[in-house]
């Protein structure tokens, strides 16, 4: 993992980034280029909720697979959130094969959905303007979108506002959401 960006370096056991204060806005939702495979490193920790001292993800092949040689398939596509410069949230696809799955696979034409907030940022709309973005986007190059997310997780009330459905049952404790353009 690349540590170039100093404001998103590690620190402490678990590898919580440090975060800019809560009350900065939203200045912009970009698209994410094969430059900020860094910084996706970083924002995918916080999607994943690693057990303490897994502060190393991309040793683990079942988890690097979302974020390394990002933008080499012509079918990676994703946004990042930032306020005042500072990257707070990002929202990614890619697509997988039938021998190369993620979690969330539901067959090779639909990408899988990756994303997360910083903690200091979530529940203040960011998220929402971020998926409602992604799912603009990949509404005009594929026919659904999935996602694997654990029951528990708050985002998902988010997930069934944008029209995610469960698809089957839930595996342990995370479960599989379609969305269908």
């Amino acid at each position: 993992m690349v540590d170039s960006d100093p404001r998103l370096a590690p620190r402490g056991a678990r590898g919580v980034l440090p975060l800019p204060p809560t009350t900065m806005t939203l200045t912009s939702i970009r698209p994410l280029t094969a430059a900020d495979e860094a910084l996706l490193w970083k924002i995918f920790y916080h999607a994943i909720h690693p057990s303490p001292g897994d502060k190393d993800i991309s040793a683990i092949p079942e988890l690097a697979r979302y974020v390394a040689g990002w933008m080499q398939p012509p079918t990676d596509m994703g946004f990042a959130a930032e306020c005042a410069g500072t990257l707070v949230g990002a929202a990614w696809l890619r697509c997988w094969n039938n021998d190369e799955r993620g979690y969330g696979f539901v067959d090779e034409a639909v990408p899988e959905l990756s994303m997360a907030m910083l903690p200091g940022h979530r529940g203040q709309g960011i998220g929402t303007k971020l998926l409602q973005r992604v799912l603009e986007a990949a509404s005009q190059r594929f026919p659904a979108v999935s996602l694997s997310v654990t029951t528990s997780n708050p985002a998902r009330r988010l997930y069934g506002r944008f029209g995610f459905a469960d698809v089957g049952e839930p595996e342990g404790d995370s479960i599989v959401m379609l969305r269908r353009f």
